[in-house]
């Protein structure tokens, strides 16, 4: 019979004077300390019941469990730990049985693990894989399509590389394109091309751009993401103008959370801006970092953005509360603009993203840090948005693209997200803002670094580990 939660042997271990500090326990010593007697070291079941295989007596909710485990449950002999535990530690409790649940659900899942030339099979499509390009590339980041079919690749160092129809990589990079400063998670990361390219002519790339604190030697890189535009001519980019960038002030050394991604909209620019590992500086609207943006694509701020006039308010600001989004696409039906986020552990979240609004982080996650120690006690907050969905565990989102080709009917206008840590793609439908279906369409074929519906209706793939492109084709 399963207990609420957490039957302790020593419920009162926390007052004698040789007890052990809980307070500075990580979330698996803590559980392994005052749980694993009863419902087993690996969550199995002992005692008390199993919490990996998905049956909740007393409240299935993240809500439920967090109840148990703070009040207790006197008649089945479960301690009350709300005096022992802090909001925050219960917090992370909940979060670890969450994992260790959907962890040995998906062990038990065969998810679709795709082979060149095989048939892979979903719900709703079946498709092959077709390779695009197998060698010469160094950990690309995104993908965009020029007109002629050809293929835009960044690579993270800092090279903008050309992919031909004909699925041909150019060994050589595009020359003149702005100096990278390639550290911790930042390099050339997005690639994008105007929507009037064939006018205009004009690429856009998001890139963390900076300087050094020792520039003789070139070493303690001080970065922030940055939006510049630019053309192609004779293999060489010419005419960049800056779209976007911020003071020197705000640059950090910090090697995390640069975000970016850039999606047009009706002669509009929008894309993230990752915390940089500044928390709190995602609530400051006098600071760039952990924003969204919005912008003309020239540059200039549109009048009617939320935070224009407001004293101090960064150019651009649409939004805040990020820490550090890597995917964004709007949905060809409604022009709704939606963004998977990089969380910490246990707290990678889908949001839809709308004016002014204030999307969190870090006063409530759904997540807690890497080293399993809490962040706060707290999912939501009035005055601030619910992810449309969130996953445990997390799946270190990146790349996102609603389907809108024509080869995968039934696939049409849904979101495909990617994920790096879980190597996969997931299939996501939305009515209503809300997320009515979720499948994994593609697993262990590498880190899903970017997914992107090409012009030709096929769904293209780049890869990191091994460093591919490959794209996912009707099976008939």
């Amino acid at each position: 019979m399963r207990l609420a939660l957490l039957l302790a042997l020593v419920p009162f271990a926390a007052q004698a004077d040789d007890a052990p500090d809980y307070s500075k326990m990580k979330v698996d010593k803590l559980f392994e300390a005052l749980c694993s007697s009863c419902h087993g070291k690996d969550l199995s079941g002992g005692l008390g019941g199993s919490f990996l295989d998905g049956e909740w007596k007393h409240g299935s909710t993240d809500a439920d469990i967090r109840r148990n485990i703070a009040e207790g449950n006197e008649q089945l002999g479960m301690t009350a730990f709300k005096n022992v535990l802090s909001d925050q530690q219960i917090r992370s409790l909940v979060i670890y049985i969450r994992e260790k649940e959907k962890g040995a659900r998906d062990r038990a899942t065969d998810f679709p693990k795709p082979k060149p030339g095989k048939v892979t099979r979903t719900q709703h499509e079946d498709y092959k894989i077709e390779t695009i390009v197998t060698d010469g590339l160094q950990h690309p980041w995104a993908i965009a399509f020029l007109p002629d079919g050809s293929r835009l690749v960044t690579e993270k160092a800092g090279r903008l590389r050309l992919v031909s129809a004909d699925g041909k990589l150019d060994p050589r990079r595009i020359e003149g394109t702005p100096e990278v400063i390639a550290h911790g998670q930042g390099g050339l990361m997005e690639v994008a091309v105007h929507p009037d390219f064939e006018k205009n002519g004009w690429i856009y790339l998001g890139y963390s751009d900076g300087w050094y604190g020792d520039a003789e030697r070139r070493r303690d890189p001080r970065t922030i993401t940055a939006i510049v535009r630019g053309r192609i001519k004779d293999h060489r980019w010419v005419d960049e103008e800056v779209i976007w960038k911020t003071d020197k002030k705000f640059h950090t050394n910090a090697g995390v959370h640069f975000g970016t991604r850039i999606v047009f909209d009706k002669g509009y620019i929008y894309f993230p801006v990752g915390e940089r590992g500044g928390w709190h500086e995602a609530q400051d609207i006098t600071n760039p970092k952990g924003k969204m943006y919005r912008l003309h694509d020239d540059g200039r701020e549109p009048e009617d953005n939320p935070y224009v006039g407001k004293e101090g308010a960064v150019k651009g600001l649409w939004s805040i509360g990020h820490r550090n989004p890597q995917g964004l696409d709007m949905d060809p039906r409604d022009g709704s603009l939606y963004s998977t986020e990089h969380g910490p552990r246990g707290g990678d979240e889908l949001n839809w993203i709308r004016p002014g609004l204030n999307y969190g982080w870090p006063v409530i996650t759904w997540g807690m840090n890497y080293d399993g120690s809490p962040i706060t006690g707290i999912t939501e907050k009035e005055g601030m948005e619910q992810p449309v969905i969130y996953w445990q565990p997390s799946i270190a989102a990146c790349g996102l693209d609603f389907y809108r080709g024509d080869l995968f009917p039934k696939w049409k206008n849904d979101l495909f997200a990617g994920a790096l840590a879980q190597k996969e793609i997931r299939r996501l439908r939305i009515v209503d803002h809300k997320v009515v279906e979720q499948e994994v369409v593609l697993k262990d074929l590498g880190r899903v670094r970017d997914v992107a519906g090409g012009p030709d209706g096929f769904i293209y793939v780049v890869l990191n580990d091994p460093n591919w492109i490959v794209r996912l084709v009707p099976a008939k």
